[in-house]
């Protein structure tokens, strides 16, 4: 069922648990997070990165999401994650995207609200949500070293105000987390801040770079104010895994390893996020 993330999120910030929003890049990683959903009968944010545009492309992303979500009953937002060209946005709207992101997080804080102000009422008129950052989520394989992180803090007063100018419907938060693998072990996440953001904002916060953060971080943060969770790297790293432990001997059947291991890796997730 295709629907948009404005419900989805805001039972999941009243009932204090965080929503999957794993990405898709092929059919069968976007089954096997729809089968999940439907076995365990709980909602998925199905989520297509602009990056990965250059894997599968956004007629195709849109395609396949549309039809896995017309195959199951539960709730599916078809999600464009990080998308940093407005141009490309307004596209994806086009092809059928319910949910959009528009990432300006490393622009000045103006410019993030003039950008995210644009999309916000192109997609409104359209029955279409919106995400956005403020502060920004670095990568992981530079947590190891502060000095040379590329992450930025959010602060309680620029998200507040930044909601204020947009009317944003969901937004994501940097507290510790980055994208990729992290060389130096579990992120030591910054609760504080996200108990002053979540006091401050009326909407459903996001959480980026949740591989690799580990089961009692993220559970806290589901509980704590974070209603949407992004997982990424896990799914790959598991399916690697899955594959190594089936030996599959030919394509098929490493298909099917691949799907198995990206299966249990959300299965698990929800159990962590609590998700109802």
């Amino acid at each position: 069922m295709l629907v948009n993330s404005k419900e989805v999120l805001l039972e999941a910030k009243k009932g204090g648990y965080a929503v999957p929003a794993p990405d898709f890049i092929d059919l069968d990683s976007a089954r096997a997070y729809c089968k999940t959903a439907e076995k365990l009968k709980k909602p998925v944010i199905l989520s297509f990165a602009q990056a990965h545009s250059e894997v599968i492309s956004l007629h195709e992303a849109a395609l396949i999401g549309k039809f896995m979500a017309e195959e199951v009953s539960v709730p599916v937002v078809l999600h464009l994650d990080h998308g940093t060209d407005i141009a490309f946005i307004k596209e994806a709207i086009e092809l059928g995207f319910t949910s959009v992101m528009i990432d300006a997080s490393m622009m000045d804080f103006d410019t993030n609200v003039k950008m995210t102000k644009e999309v916000v009422e192109y997609a409104h008129a359209r029955n279409v949500t919106v995400e956005a950052e403020i502060g920004h989520v670095g990568s992981g394989e530079n947590y190891e070293n502060h000095d040379n992180s590329d992450s930025i803090y959010t602060t309680k007063e620029e998200a507040k105000r930044f909601v204020e100018l947009t009317d944003v419907d969901s937004l994501a938060v940097s507290i510790g987390t980055a994208h990729g693998i992290y060389k130096g072990g579990k992120p030591a996440l910054s609760f504080d801040t996200l108990h002053e953001i979540r006091d401050e904002v009326s909407v459903p916060l996001v959480l980026h770079g949740g591989s690799g953060t580990g089961d009692d971080n993220l559970k806290r943060c589901a509980k704590e104010g974070i209603s949407k969770i992004n997982v990424f790297t896990d799914f790959l790293v598991s399916a690697m895994n899955q594959i190594d432990i089936d030996k599959p001997k030919d394509y098929l059947a490493l298909k099917v390893s691949s799907n198995k291991g990206m299966m249990n890796t959300l299965e698990h997730y929800y159990g962590v996020f609590e998700t109802k």
